[in-house]
């Protein structure tokens, strides 16, 4: 698995050179934690063990962290699902969405400062999202099912199943009853039902 699990923050000794991995940790550590409202810079500063001033060498605001931690976080994102997809044979759209739902399962809090529309304004996290789309919109161009489509219905596709994988993934977090994943295969076989061509 391409991120650590809930709630264990990938702890470095401090130096100068790797402060903002550390601020990194440790903010996703706070995030898992608390939420949002746990974290603040200050927070911040005495987990890491630094000056509260050192935290602004890096990030000028709390904003302009957050918009760091969802970047980050799309880079995991996408890798999950690049991995899914070069697995995937020709089950691109089953992969890609098992990959999708486990991501959000494993970081509740990180998937929903991604999505969070504040920090999807800043242009490096917006850029990050639309990689990882790019990745999903790759995978169901080679799908079996979608081969002589052209690129226009691709996308298309491929936003759909973005838009169901999202509202899948936010309710299943919502539901903290579902354990089993049923809402998850359900959505799944939706999905592929959806779009096998007959």
């Amino acid at each position: 698995m391409p991120w650590p699990p809930v709630g264990v923050a990938r702890r470095r000794g401090y130096h100068v050179g790797n402060l903002r991995a550390l601020l990194l940790d440790e903010a996703r550590a706070l995030l898992e934690e608390g939420g949002l409202g746990k974290l603040n810079l200050r927070t911040l500063a005495a987990r890491a063990g630094i000056a509260p001033g050192s935290v602004y060498h890096h990030y000028a605001s709390k904003q302009a962290l957050l918009a760091g931690l969802a970047a980050e976080g799309f880079g995991e994102f996408e890798a999950a699902l690049r991995s899914a997809a070069a697995t995937a044979g020709d089950a691109p759209i089953r992969a890609t969405a098992l990959a999708y739902f486990g991501f959000a399962r494993a970081q509740p809090a990180l998937y929903g400062l991604m999505f969070d529309p504040a920090v999807l304004a800043d242009p490096d996290v917006a850029a990050a999202r639309d990689r990882v789309f790019a990745v999903l919109e790759t995978a169901i161009a080679q799908a079996p099912t979608q081969q002589d489509r052209d690129a226009d219905i691709i996308h298309k596709v491929a936003l759909a199943v973005w838009a169901c994988g999202h509202g899948a993934a936010s309710m299943m977090l919502a539901d903290p009853i579902d354990t089993e994943g049923g809402l998850m295969e359900d959505v799944i076989q939706g999905l592929e039902a959806l779009f096998r061509r007959r």
